[in-house]
């Protein structure tokens, strides 16, 4: 009897620190993949803002983080090759390979006014530019006039400097003399002129197009229609014209604001091959569209494992820019003791505010959700 109660009791002891069997007999799923894993051309890419003539520093803190890809910044308009393959030389060189850039869309072109197939033409030349020089993606807005209004700064968690937005404070301001009003129709109309015209050229370049969403998302700005701002739109987009070129840069925190499913959202879109660049935040959201916090990322009402399983489900390998970076007290105090100067939440465009402390956050988040679905993938 004795000898029975002592062997149950090393059988239960040996259960609690090994409730599967003995230690030896013990593997955590897929035990035999390689570890860790990496970014490869089958992957989404994280990248981070970078301008082509960045110095070492600039290319050194971007390094260090383990990023290999980044967002062209700066120079919105009217690109030159020479200038252009010079400075993707130089990232290059310095192991950094640009995914996109963001051009500007004159409001000649959104509002139809004089001289807009001369803007047109500026835009063409520069996908043209992007194609040669092998940048594959040009990334655009279409506003009639942002509502950054409703922007203003508020404090997160531990007092970090947050964005709000709140439409009722800007949703009675009036519509610019020079800009006028305008209804969803036409300025349907223009997009889909401006398409008919640089679509061809993006597919002769091999160049892709991503539209991002209007944001804020509010329906009516400035007394005019916005029209990228809800998903039915998002979808009518892309059957403007045809072409996996017309595609939108998909941001899973915009989507959220709108208080829509990020995850079956990114499903959408990446099932059909439109989503043409990535942006990577989360939101809480009060009111969908007219009133919410771009939280920290890990802790908004997004779901962004389950927009990470979507991209990579459905073969995304495009860019993927962790955004919207938080004030964080040491970026706060770095730039008053370090730089002289003061560093506030962002609320004029949004945006968060943030300095490079928030981007490592957002990054590190990023990759480990990265990892993590990569890790469970047969």
């Amino acid at each position: 009897m004795i000898k029975n109660r002592r062997n149950f009791i090393k059988a239960a002891a040996a259960t609690a620190v090994f409730p599967f069997g003995a230690a030896s007999e013990f593997r955590p799923a897929h035990s035999k993949k390689t570890w860790p894993p990496s970014e490869g051309p089958a992957t989404p890419k994280i990248c981070m803002m970078c301008p082509l003539d960045a110095d070492e520093d600039r290319i050194r803190r971007i390094k260090q983080l383990g990023v290999n890809y980044i967002n062209i910044s700066g120079g919105m308009s009217g690109w030159k090759e020479d200038e252009m393959r010079s400075g993707m030389e130089h990232l290059k060189k310095n192991g950094l390979t640009p995914l996109i850039r963001m051009h500007s869309v004159s409001p000649a072109i959104v509002l139809a006014r004089p001289g807009r197939d001369a803007d047109i033409d500026v835009f063409r030349e520069s996908v043209r530019v992007a194609g040669a020089c092998g940048l594959p993606t040009v990334e655009y807005n279409f506003y009639v006039d942002r509502l950054i209004e409703g922007y203003y700064e508020t404090s997160g968690r531990g007092g970090a400097g947050v964005t709000g937005y709140d439409y009722s404070r800007a949703k009675d301001i009036p519509a610019k003399p020079e800009i006028g009003i305008h209804k969803a129709d036409a300025i349907w109309a223009n997009l889909k002129y401006f398409l008919d015209a640089v679509i061809p050229v993006a597919e002769k370049a091999g160049v892709r197009l991503a539209l991002h969403p209007n944001d804020p998302v509010a329906q009516v700005a400035h007394q005019s229609d916005q029209i990228m701002a809800n998903v039915t739109n998002w979808k009518r987009l892309i059957t403007l014209v045809d072409h996996p070129a017309n595609g939108i840069t998909f941001d899973p925190g915009v989507t959220r604001e709108m208080g829509e499913d990020p995850a079956e959202v990114c499903d959408y879109f990446a099932s059909r091959d439109r989503i043409n660049h990535m942006h990577y935040r989360n939101v809480t959201v009060d009111l969908p569209y007219d009133k919410y916090t771009e939280c920290f990322i890990d802790e908004g009402q997004g779901n962004l494992f389950a927009v990470m399983q979507a991209a990579f489900k459905n073969k995304y390998s495009r860019g993927i820019l962790p955004e919207h970076a938080h004030l964080l007290d040491y970026d706060r105090e770095y730039a008053s003791k370090v730089q002289n100067r003061q560093m506030d939440g962002g609320p004029a465009s949004g945006g968060g505010g943030g300095g490079y402390t928030g981007d490592v956050f957002n990054i590190a988040f990023t990759r480990g959700l990265m990892w993590a679905v990569m890790s469970e993938e047969k």
